[in-house]
């Protein structure tokens, strides 16, 4: 039974990167247009250098591929592959169709990887592109609120437990130190990426060497004349019949980089909705639970996290597939590149849209912020107290002593009756520390706790940030539309 395709995407599978969480824009580098409007790209940058190097290949020629270089007829390279079942010679019969004066020459002592690995390379430097304004908008964010509060203290934790207060401004900072690196290395591989090049079937560059009559300056120079005309200054020094597999490990690491980032910042968000310290955008229609009408479940901050993890493993399957390939090279990774160079970065760039749209609108609450802090500040201010109340002429053994008795009561009624945590007041109220008992306020003030909490933003925003603000200035302003 022949099985036709239905129009009515109700009625067939469709990736929730395409249908609900993807932008357009990263949807387009992965899409069959781009791919084979770029193949085709390849093959007229391919027949312009072998011209250049004294190929018999006319103006003429070139010309006509130059018309049909976007005009692609997909169902007639569809109709082609049912024949072939090969894709690139599909494509490859379906352009010198439209260009049968170009046809003897296209694709000319080339291998399907010359199309495939080097239109894939390119993909992925301009979705890493993309995938940089992301990070520096993210960072640029981060930073403004930080800046925002930079003095504003806030209980910090260790193993979940509160420990001793940061400030609102320091915590965002730590996020965006975490995007910033991630920027770095995605800098840093960005310009590393290597152009695979002309490089024939089996990385010999046989075939070429034989239609430049052994000449091998002109197979180099073939070779990077290419390169330069698809936008890279270095070509990958040997391949097999591909690209190092490696190569796209190396991609998707960065990445998993971003999404281990991305995690952290989306987990603390959600511990702190929690507390109801800090949530992410609400909208006034949205619907936190089809049962529960009252709640605000962090549902972007949840997304998050779920693709952070699909792309954090989508990379070790990419070091499998670069540990498993034989000698020159082996049809198993094509299937497997197929989902996952596209799909990782569909989930970069729909995870980083949601950390942009998060960061971009959190609602603080402040007045939660400050009763937490006043449930704990009081046990952080008593080794001020006894540090004064022992200059002030006061025994230290004595001092703490007492100190530890009315902390611990007050932890008891804290955690069986529910009490107010009243230490302050109960240490004002001990006759040993009379000589201290008009600073105490000031000696408990939750900003004496921050340390350099506050300065450290100033440095951080000054030395971190503002360079890569300068850097980017023109891709400042990205604005994150959601879709769901």
């Amino acid at each position: 039974m022949q099985v036709t395709a239905s129009t009515d995407i109700t009625d067939e599978y469709v990736s929730p990167f395409a249908l609900r969480w993807a932008r357009p824009e990263m949807l387009a580098i992965w899409s069959e247009r781009k791919k084979w409007t770029t193949a085709r790209k390849l093959w007229i940058a391919l027949a312009e250098a072998q011209k250049q190097l004294g190929l018999n290949i006319t103006d003429e020629q070139i010309e006509e591929m130059r018309r049909c270089q976007d005009a692609v007829d997909f169902e007639r390279a569809r109709e082609l592959e049912r024949d072939t079942r090969h894709d690139v010679v599909s494509h490859i019969r379906a352009f010198a169709e439209q260009c049968p004066k170009a046809a003897p020459i296209i694709h000319w002592g080339a291998t399907s990887c010359y199309v495939a690995d080097n239109a894939e390379l390119i993909m992925m430097r301009d979705a890493l592109r993309l995938v940089r304004g992301q990070l520096v908008n993210i960072i640029d964010r981060l930073a403004a609120f930080a800046e925002c509060r930079r003095d504003a203290p806030t209980l910090a934790f260790t193993h979940y437990q509160p420990a001793q207060l940061t400030t609102v401004g320091k915590r965002a900072c730590l996020w965006a130190q975490d995007f910033c690196m991630d920027l770095a290395d995605l800098e840093w591989r960005l310009g590393k990426l290597r152009f695979r090049g002309v490089k024939g079937t089996t990385g010999t560059q046989a075939s070429f060497l034989q239609l430049f009559g052994g000449d091998h300056d002109k197979v180099r120079e073939l070779d990077r004349s290419v390169a330069r005309a698809m936008g890279f200054d270095e070509v990958v020094p040997v391949t097999g019949q591909t690209y190092p597999r490696k190569m796209d490990w190396q991609v998707l690491s960065v990445l998993s980089g971003a999404a281990q980032s991305a995690s952290k910042f989306a987990n603390d968000i959600r511990l702190l909705q929690n507390r109801r310290e800090i949530e992410e955008p609400f909208g006034c229609s949205q619907v936190g639970s089809s049962a529960m009408a009252y709640k605000r479940n962090p549902m972007r901050s949840e997304r998050v996290c779920g693709l952070a993890r699909f792309l954090i493993e989508l990379a070790q399957n990419a070091a499998h597939t670069a540990a498993t390939q034989w000698f020159e090279r082996t049809l198993d990774d094509s299937s497997n590149r197929r989902l996952s160079l596209a799909e990782g970065f569909l989930a970069a760039d729909s995870m980083l849209n949601l950390v942009l749209n998060v960061s971009s609108g959190l609602v603080v609450h402040d007045l939660v912020i400050a009763r937490n802090v006043g449930r704990e500040a009081p046990f952080m201010a008593t080794e001020a107290i006894l540090m004064a109340a022992v200059k002030a002429g006061g025994d230290r053994q004595k001092l703490h002593e007492r100190i530890r008795e009315h902390s611990m009561a007050v932890r008891e009624a804290m955690y069986t009756k529910g009490a107010a945590n009243d230490l302050l007041d109960r240490l004002a109220a001990d006759g040993a520390f009379e000589s201290v008992r008009k600073d105490i306020p000031s000696l408990s003030d939750p900003t004496r706790f921050v340390g350099r909490s506050p300065e450290q933003v100033d440095d951080f925003l000054t030395s971190v940030v503002a360079p890569i603000r300068e850097r980017y200035r023109q891709e400042l302003g990205l604005e994150a539309g959601l879709r769901t």
